[in-house]
């Protein structure tokens, strides 16, 4: 754990709740998610639910759809889901659904596509995706879509790798990925690699580690992992490792970090690396969560309504 006397443990304050999920999900796929205390990792998460329902960053921050979904997935990944009051979230998540389809990320009122996937994939999470009207979702988000088959932040903004995976993930859970040219947007993730076998956002743009996870994810559930030289970004990624610290960074010699260090290794899981837990294109967590989860679910016979059912075929496909 960081020291809570150093600088970077304030700075990185606001968003502390996405760091902890990237750190705690690339021990799960490393298979050594035992070396975290799950009770402190827990009770701390816990510990950030605000009296709307939705969780912040940190304690001392507002809840934002973003670090919600971080929280819940840090829940999933400890099968602690019980322990949140999780009607309190879904009201969140619905107060925050626009007139048009599209989310809100917090109380604040800024849209982008990225808040329709953050929605989406909480209200998977909790089983509830009847909670809201999840074909307006799906419309809104299709009308972020562009003449290149890429998505944007909102409608008219430019395609971006990161726009991709959220729009193809929300789309999957929707049971909508009708709505997505295929063919034209992998056309597009595919070009994305760079003479580095590196992966970049946007065209001439320097490649990432990351987009290992932002393009992958979304070739995955589309079902053209094929279509990117697998073995260039796999030498690419591990080219990017320190070999003391043991950490991912964006680029050969470049500093680690733990957002990296996941998205490099949630990229190398997705290419059936040796050694790694698989991890679930859709939900971004281990399948094994995944699967006992829907596991769960049909135990019980508590899937929701027809998009309840839908996302699922999808997440099985």
């Amino acid at each position: 754990m960081q020291s809570k006397d150093s600088f970077e443990y304030y700075a990185t304050e606001h968003f502390r709740m996405s760091g902890v999920y990237w750190g705690v999900t690339a021990l799960a796929l490393l298979g050594r998610l035992e070396e975290m205390d799950q009770e402190e990792v827990v009770g701390w998460v816990l510990s950030c639910q605000k009296p709307s329902g939705g969780f912040g960053g940190s304690e001392r921050h507002d809840a934002h759809l973003l670090y919600t979904l971080s929280a819940l997935q840090i829940l999933a990944l400890y099968d602690q889901l019980d322990k949140v009051d999780g009607e309190r979230v879904v009201q969140y998540v619905v107060s925050l659904q626009q007139p048009d389809g599209s989310f809100a990320g917090d109380e604040w009122g800024e849209v982008d596509s990225r808040f329709s996937y953050c929605a989406l994939n909480c209200l998977w999470l909790l089983d509830r995706l009847d909670a809201i009207d999840v074909d307006r979702a799906a419309r809104y988000v299709a009308s972020c879509k562009n003449f290149d088959g890429g998505f944007g932040a909102t409608p008219g903004n430019e395609s971006h790798a990161g726009q991709a995976f959220t729009c193809v993930a929300a789309l999957a859970l929707a049971g909508r990925l009708d709505l997505c040219d295929k063919d034209l947007l992998c056309w597009w993730l595919s070009e994305r690699q760079t003479p580095s076998g590196g992966l970049n956002g946007r065209p001439q743009k320097l490649q990432d580690v990351c987009y290992s996870w932002w393009c992958l994810s979304a070739l995955a559930i589309l079902g053209r992992l094929h279509w990117v030289d697998q073995q260039a970004l796999t030498h690419f990624i591990l080219d990017c490792q320190d070999e003391e610290g043991g950490g991912i960074s964006d680029r050969p010699e470049d500093m680690v970090d733990v957002y990296h260090t996941f998205f490099g290794i949630a990229g190398l899981s997705l290419m059936g690396y040796p050694g790694l837990e698989p991890i679930d294109p859709t939900l971004a967590l281990p399948v094994a969560v995944v699967q006992r989860m829907q596991k769960d679910r049909r135990k019980e016979g508590s899937w929701c309504g027809g998009t309840g059912a839908a996302a699922n075929e999808v997440l099985e496909a």
